[in-house]
């Protein structure tokens, strides 16, 4: 299989795919053979205002190269417009193989200055948002399994700040790290579908990675390591059939590094304590024994 087919026919529903990661990953996707439903709803990244612009331009470039692409500007985080999203790829392209859940908006703000829509909105977008489209496609992938397996690809998007967390973005890390929740447990309930789960955690340079203070612009991007292209390589690799088997996981790609996340494990332990000062003994024993948890780069906190 040559990289220009290798997801040849398959048909792909990207939200989120106006700008940024989602234009790259359908771009290399369509390039690849792949029939591409473009998710946007062309708002700012605070996820205020609407404009069809950014997606139809990505549907228009993919049709000036020879692919096939079809634009669609439902809510992902409202049901019924989920519920639409998924329809139409089955209505125009005849079935879905591949969901990529990539739309996302930030207000971040400290716990203490969070308004409640600033929580609930990005909570919504990036949570709710997954959940909806993950729920009609695996409705439609579990039909269609009655004929056998569907081969069906679920790629949803985590984050730093959902793994190892950062100040500042309680309501997106909180919304991330249910995601990668959220991807472990679709992925036991896909299985017997013949559909696999796993979620990216991106490292790009990228509007939204524009609005975090002390990054770099992405039009300053010093070399090419934060390049979207090289986490597109990834989503690539899982919609297509060469990741059959594989699912569950984590994945953290950028220029920089490719690597493989590692859940919750059980660490050091011991009996069971009722009294509070052995309590206190046992528990600052383990402490000392336990791995330090990871910061956003990925590497252990010093404590």
């Amino acid at each position: 299989m040559s990289q220009a087919d290798e997801c040849a026919g398959r048909v792909c529903v990207i939200t989120g795919a106006g700008r940024g990661l989602g234009r790259e990953y359908a771009l290399r996707l369509a390039s690849q053979g792949a029939q591409v439903v473009v998710n946007d709803l062309g708002t700012g990244m605070d996820g205020r205002g609407r404009d069809a612009g950014p997606g139809a331009a990505v549907v228009e470039e993919i049709h000036a190269a020879g692919g096939k692409a079809a634009l669609n500007t439902d809510d992902v985080s409202d049901f019924a417009g989920a519920e639409a999203l998924v329809a139409q790829a089955v209505g125009e392209f005849g079935r879905l193989d591949v969901l990529v859940n990539n739309a996302g908006i930030l207000r971040d703000r400290t716990i203490v200055r969070m308004s409640e829509d600033e929580w609930d909105s990005v909570v919504r977008v990036h949570l709710k948002g997954t959940f909806a489209t993950s729920h009609w496609a695996l409705r439609h992938w579990r039909d269609r399994a009655q004929d056998g397996p569907v081969h069906g690809r679920l790629i949803n998007t985590t984050s730093v700040s959902g793994l190892f967390g950062n100040r500042g973005q309680a309501n997106y890390g909180a919304a991330k790290a249910g995601i990668a929740a959220f991807t472990t447990i679709a992925s036991l309930e896909a299985e017997p579908y013949g559909v696999t789960v796993n979620a990216v955690s991106p490292g790009a340079a990228t509007r939204m990675t524009d609005s975090i203070p002390g990054r770099t612009p992405s039009s300053q991007a010093p070399d090419d390591s934060r390049s979207p292209r090289w986490v597109a390589a990834v989503v690539s690799w899982l919609a297509s059939r060469r990741s059959d088997g594989v699912t569950g996981r984590v994945f953290l790609t950028s220029g920089r590094r490719l690597a493989v996340a590692e859940g919750w494990h059980p660490g050091p332990a011991a009996a069971p304590a009722a009294d509070p000062v052995e309590v206190d003994s046992v528990l600052r024993t383990l402490l000392e024994k336990a791995r330090p948890e990871a910061g956003l780069s990925g590497a252990e906190r010093v404590r």
